[in-house]
């Protein structure tokens, strides 16, 4: 037991290290409110290696202490509807095998996008920005694509570890 609760302890201080990462040095894409999100790499890491309740935990407690370090409410909805949005289809198409790790990031990085726009309509009561949501699925596609590739590489190699040691 105490053994999982250190790994998800490393997990979430590697995924807030960074999130951090990408807070001091924004990678910029010239599209408002467009992120890497590299922090997401380790959450698609750990949908693979770990329980899905486990994954689920570290996305919510990065999102929560990243919220109150640099954040405020209205990031945290944002972050928290997301979140909450892409994990349900990333673990329900992991669940299932219907695809590989760079296609559940790429669904990872759409639905992130979506639930984020939905809470954003909701909060200033206007359909009007789901006019963004063309650049934001192009953008979804494209950054959970790299993140999906960089957690593929992950996973194996990290399986790959685990069965020689």
């Amino acid at each position: 037991m105490s053994k999982k609760v250190a790994k998800i302890g490393i997990f979430v201080a590697l995924a807030m290290i960074f999130s951090y990462i990408e807070v001091l040095i924004p990678f910029s894409f010239g599209i408002p409110g467009v992120k890497l999100g590299i922090a997401n790499i380790v959450v698609v890491t750990a949908l693979y290696l770990m329980t899905p309740g486990e994954a689920f935990m570290i996305s919510m407690v990065r999102i929560f202490l990243m919220g109150i370090l640099f954040g405020n409410g209205v990031s945290l909805l944002y972050s928290f509807a997301g979140a909450i949005l892409s994990f349900l289809v990333m673990y329900l198409f992991r669940k299932r095998n219907w695809f590989s790790v760079i296609g559940v990031s790429v669904l990872g990085g759409v639905f992130h996008n979506l639930g984020q726009i939905l809470s954003a309509a909701f909060v200033i009561r206007s359909e009007k920005i789901l006019y963004y949501f063309p650049v934001l699925l192009l953008a979804g596609v494209i950054t959970g694509a790299v993140i999906g590739f960089l957690s593929e590489k992950i996973v194996k190699a990290m399986k790959i570890q685990s069965q020689t040691a």
